[in-house]
């Protein structure tokens, strides 16, 4: 049997002026053969508001720094299970759709663990992350990305 460790988390679909959405490509330090691209975010401090999570990462892991109450409401919850340094996590996470004209990605507020397990970041086109062959988390982002799109 599993035993899952309970997290909660905020995520965010960074957008640029092109529709362009930001993704860092990182691995599992007890699999390092298996990487994945993901959305800037992380793990909530306890008692931690998802939006004030949500700017705290972005911050951490951008250098982008917005104010929590202009991060807004979340777009799309979920709750996914999976393991990260030999450990199983049942994650509640949040995402929250955030707009720039364009940013130059800062990674120096990187913590330890994200500066052993991630290695380049990028800009995707919507078509491009619905076309590519590499792996994507979450599995379904451009159906979250559309719907989030149309409910702006």
């Amino acid at each position: 049997m599993t035993v899952f460790t309970p997290r909660r988390a905020a995520r965010v679909l960074l957008l640029d002026s092109e529709n362009r959405i930001l993704m860092f490509r990182g691995w599992d330090p007890a699999r390092p053969e298996h990487r994945y691209w993901f959305t800037p975010g992380g793990g909530l401090d306890p008692d931690e508001e998802p939006a004030v999570g949500a700017a705290r990462e972005l911050a951490e892991e951008t250098g982008l720094r917005i104010p929590p109450d202009e991060i807004g409401e979340p777009v799309w919850r979920e709750v996914t299970e999976f393991s990260f340094g030999g450990r199983w996590y049942r994650q509640e996470q949040q995402f929250f759709l955030v707009r720039v004209d364009a940013w130059e990605v800062d990674t120096a507020g990187f913590d330890a663990v994200e500066r052993e397990t991630i290695d380049v970041h990028r800009w995707w086109t919507m078509e491009e992350l619905a076309r590519t062959t590499e792996r994507v988390y979450p599995t379904d982002l451009p159906e979250v990305l559309r719907r989030a799109l149309e409910s702006e």
